[in-house]
């Protein structure tokens, strides 16, 4: 399933993968879990260890992250054969997609944005039962559903 092959001959201990990648101890012991990455080679007294190859997987992983990617994306793009090996128009077509969903979330940002932006300002600062706010926060009050509008 993973075309993405581990090189351990650095032979890097968790904590240092950790300190080099930047990712905690706990989530890279996940995404082994979850199989984002590989099972680690073991030593005689059972410690992980690591190699080149799951560092460069583990940045893949968590600049993915850092852009917003799902961990499915993330997946899928791994199983394309991650930074090295995935097809530019296989990857383009899981990139598109997430900057659908990013401009959607920036849409409902902005109406969001609006709203707030409104109330607060019709907002006097004075008593609660005449708080434009807490209109909009409290669905009891017929306010509420008015001010959700555009």
């Amino acid at each position: 399933m993973r075309a993405i092959t581990s090189s351990r001959a650095e032979s890097l201990p968790i904590g240092e993968l950790s300190k080099r990648s930047g990712v905690k101890i706990e989530t890279i012991r996940y995404y082994e879990r979850v199989a984002m990455l590989p099972p680690p080679t073991r030593t005689a007294n059972g410690r992980r260890v690591y190699g080149a190859t799951d560092l460069r997987m583990l940045a893949f992983i968590r600049r993915s992250r850092e852009l917003g990617f799902s961990l499915e994306d993330i997946r899928a793009l791994l199983r394309l054969g991650g930074p090295e090996k995935a097809s530019c128009r296989e990857v383009r077509e899981i990139a598109a997609h997430h900057l659908e969903d990013i401009r959607a979330k920036l849409d409902d940002l902005t109406r969001m944005e609006r709203l707030l932006s409104r109330t607060v300002a019709r907002c006097s600062g004075k008593t609660a039962p005449d708080c434009p706010v807490l209109d909009i926060l409290d669905i009891r009050r017929p306010e509420s559903k008015r001010s959700l509008e555009p």
